[in-house]
């Protein structure tokens, strides 16, 4: 029969239909995909919960901390102000006379003593001088007894009336007139004498010279027209340091002052690191300077070994008063917070409290503390980044771990001896 004429579709052959074991292969892998993407998933699920429990513990965990008992004693107040040296007398010897310098009798750096010759101007032009005034000094002195033996004479004549009256008045006259010129002549000497001690240059007070500013055989001017003069003569023993105070603290030690007297400075490096020298303060300057609202204050000190130098910064630490009994803290236990400054108190409990304090006056390592503790309170110095009020701590201080066990070793290295 025609299968167009019957209408009826034909079987389609065995070979085309999909294959029955494909079909459950592909389900396997779609199932083992699902199962590990599950396992994946709940594993990472319980990894971050487990770790948050064990986040959770350690924020409850006991803090290790380092603690400090708080104290009482004696607290200096001191004040560290900017000073520089300065001499008591600072002194650029000049030639008083002019001529040329014969002889440099000091040595550059040399310490003299007030008195001691220190140059020589040639003398020889004021000698001369000297011997001229000294010859019309003899001449004129001449004169002058000359006219007063005449006088004399004069005098007993005009009561003879033998002699007129205006004769001898004239007489008195002259004697008078050589009386002046022989003053002046003398005056002459005189000065010339001085000229002549002037040509020896002696230091004029005790100090160390410096570098010397003219050299021998020069022509010096005299006074302040040799320029920077022969040398400069700096007073180093005793020595001063001039610093400022502000204006605020001024009360404080100029009552001090007017107290004991003097007050106890000490001078440190630049760099407020080393003690340079000691000593004393008892002088305040006359007024404040408006500019930056300061005042001068100079400090004395001996400079037996010359530690401090002219034009040098120092810091001077000026001891104003001793606080006694004062409550000391450390100062790396001083925390500051929205009100202000505080401290974590240890309890009995070994549990943390919050204590607001006061602090007053401080050294940098150790501060005084004008309210909230007492003496014997504990308080945190170190470890303190994650307390808060109520906070669990330990101090391992206070349980040191126990030292190694060094004698077994020996004893076993003593059995295998044997």
């Amino acid at each position: 029969m025609d299968e167009k004429n019957t209408g009826i579709s034909p079987v389609p052959d065995q070979k085309f239909r999909p294959p029955r074991r494909r079909l459950w292969i592909l389900v396997a892998v779609i199932l083992l995909a699902a199962l590990i993407l599950a396992v994946a998933f709940f594993g990472h699920s319980g990894h971050k919960s487990g770790t948050r429990r064990q986040g959770t513990a350690g924020t409850d965990a006991p803090q290790p901390v380092a603690v400090e008992t708080v104290t009482t004693g004696d607290m200096p107040v001191v004040l560290t102000e900017l000073g520089t040296v300065v001499p008591i007398t600072n002194v650029t010897v000049q030639s008083r006379v002019e001529g040329y310098l014969m002889d440099v009798k000091f040595t550059e750096g040399q310490h003299v003593k007030k008195g001691d010759l220190l140059a020589i101007i040639d003398p020889r032009p004021y000698e001369v001088l000297l011997h001229q005034y000294e010859g019309q000094l003899a001449q004129d002195m001449a004169q002058l007894e000359k006219a007063r033996v005449d006088n004399a004479r004069y005098q007993k004549l005009i009561k003879q009336d033998s002699v007129a009256a205006m004769t001898a008045r004239d007489q008195e006259f002259t004697v008078e007139q050589l009386e002046g010129t022989v003053k002046v002549d003398q005056a002459l000497v005189d000065n010339e004498k001085l000229q002549l001690i002037y040509c020896h240059v002696i230091a004029p007070v005790d100090g160390r010279v410096g570098i010397r500013a003219v050299d021998r055989g020069n022509y010096i001017a005299s006074g302040t027209g040799q320029s920077g003069g022969l040398v400069i003569l700096t007073q180093m023993q005793p020595i001063s340091v001039i610093f400022t105070l502000p204006q605020d603290q001024l009360a404080q030690v100029a009552d001090r002052l007017r107290a004991v007297g003097s007050l106890p400075v000490d001078a440190w490096n630049s760099s407020n690191t080393q003690k340079i020298a000691s000593g004393t303060v008892s002088t305040l300057d006359s007024q404040i300077d408006t500019s930056t609202g300061t005042v001068r204050l100079r400090a004395i000190f001996t400079n037996e070994d010359e530690h401090l130098f002219p034009n040098q910064f120092v810091n001077a630490r000026l001891l104003v008063d001793t606080l006694h009994n004062a409550i000391i803290v450390p100062s790396n236990a001083l925390q500051t917070g929205p009100n202000g400054q505080f401290v974590y108190v240890v309890k009995s409990d070994n549990t943390v409290d919050v204590r607001n304090v006061k602090p007053g006056i401080t050294d940098g390592t150790r501060t005084v503390v004008a309210s909230g503790l007492a003496a014997g309170d504990r308080v945190v110095t170190d470890g303190t980044d994650h307390l808060r009020a109520g906070a669990k701590i330990t101090i391992p201080a206070d349980n040191p771990a126990p030292a190694p066990d060094t004698a077994q070793p020996a004893q076993n290295h003593h059995r295998h001896a044997n």
